[in-house]
């Protein structure tokens, strides 16, 4: 071999080398919701083309709690095994201490999200987490049935329910038995804490626990809200949904078996996919009002964070800043109308024209409230979860409205003693 061509065959040696050994395997960990995972991969097939890295998924059950759980094992075992979570909205407080500091990789970026998501996801001025996209549920309502009988959507929860039993009594008359009126995610989780703060605030009792401490979930106007719905299971709502998260309300909804139901962005690019029964006949509207008067949604949202005990810590920033980009956050909201944390994006034509939803949604998430997260801090997650055994028993007939929330209360005040 003459001597230049075996330099040259030297030099791309040492450079195919040098890619290889930057080449790194990460992995991200995710709840398996909807087609949640599905646009995940493609994402990743599409970075790792870019990058030469290797990324693979810990697929976990869709469960935030179970999720949650889970995290805690992990990074309490200082455990490599997960360079990238996926993490709800409330959790960056619980879980901060054990999470890369992001503050500087992601200064050319952090502009171009919505500053209340990025200030949700800073703790004791550490960004420990970048938003990918955001949530604030709506009422689902099927346009079809409406229209069929001269109704309007609901404004109120009254309104829903007298609407709902009216539609589900003819329907059923007409010979569809297997119909319900209203599903929501009843069964004892986060999600249930999600629903009952929408039910409780927007009847004027409050956030559970405000932003000063103050602990205000004890009072008529909350327990109103929670009789309210414990009047509807067996009428309305199927029993079963006392064990529903959001796939079982939406698997009930899909099937064309519900009139309304309460859900996430997600279910409405799968409710509108080809082979859905109820393609083209629903519209979303904002969550109905209780006697308070104004309607409330649970601010939700899904970010990225990197494990402080991963391996491999610069790649894995990389892999978060390439999937929270606009790029790929435009990518995943043509594909599942999740809702971008990126404001330029509501302006974005192809979304505007292919998911004309997501720029209507804008109404919906001015009425979004955060969950009390940032007061109970790192014992929020023992907070909410007393908070949903109360709702829980209440409205599945275990003791009454008043007598479960006075229990909480006194629960709460306890847990605020050990100090939040």
């Amino acid at each position: 071999m003459k001597p230049v061509y075996a330099f040259l065959a030297l030099a791309v040696f040492i450079l195919l080398g040098a890619v290889q050994a930057r080449a790194v395997e990460l992995s991200i960990v995710s709840g398996d919701t909807g087609n949640g995972i599905k646009v995940l991969r493609e994402i990743l097939d599409l970075y790792e083309k870019k990058s030469g890295n290797k990324v693979g998924i810990v697929v976990i059950p869709p469960s935030t709690t179970d999720q949650f759980g889970q995290y805690r094992l992990w990074l309490a075992a200082g455990s490599s095994d997960i360079d990238v979570y996926q993490t709800d909205v409330i959790w960056a407080p619980q879980l901060a201490s054990q999470l890369v500091d992001l503050t500087e990789a992601t200064r050319d970026v952090v502009g171009e999200h919505f500053p209340s998501i990025i200030q949700s996801q800073t703790v004791d001025g550490r960004l420990v987490a970048l938003p990918i996209f955001t949530d604030a549920p709506a009422l689902y309502y099927r346009k079809d049935l409406l229209d069929k009988y001269g109704l309007k959507v609901p404004a109120t929860w009254q309104e829903l329910q007298d609407t709902a039993k009216l539609v589900m009594d003819k329907e059923r008359a007409a010979g569809n038995q297997d119909i319900w009126g209203y599903v929501f995610q009843g069964n004892a989780y986060e999600g249930l804490t999600c629903n009952a703060l929408e039910w409780v605030m927007s009847n004027g009792g409050g956030g559970i626990i405000e932003p000063d401490g103050r602990i205000s979930i004890n009072n008529p106007k909350a327990a109103a809200a929670l009789d309210r719905v414990k009047g509807w299971i067996g009428t309305i709502a199927p029993p079963g949904a006392l064990a529903y998260q959001e796939e079982e309300a939406r698997g009930v909804w899909q099937t064309g078996n519900a009139v309304f139901m309460r859900n996430w962005p997600y279910a409405y690019a799968l409710g509108n996919s080809e082979n859905s029964p109820v393609k083209g006949k629903f519209d979303v509207a904002p969550l109905p009002a209780g006697e308070g008067g104004h309607p409330v949604a649970t601010l939700g949202g899904w970010n990225l964070a990197v494990s402080r005990y991963s391996k491999h810590p610069d790649a894995a920033i990389d892999l978060v800043k390439f999937i929270a980009s606009p790029e790929m956050q435009k990518y995943r909201t043509l594909k599942t109308a999740n809702l971008p944390t990126i404001a330029a994006l509501y302006d974005d034509a192809d979304i505007a024209r292919q998911q004309p939803i997501v720029p209507r949604w804008k109404k919906i998430f001015l009425n979004a409230q955060p969950r009390p997260s940032a007061t109970a801090r790192i014992k929020y997650n023992e907070a909410s979860s007393q908070f949903w055994t109360a709702v829980h028993n209440t409205i599945s007939g275990n003791g009454t409205a008043a007598d479960n929330l006075a229990d909480l209360e006194a629960r709460l005040t306890r847990l605020k003693g050990r100090g939040w």
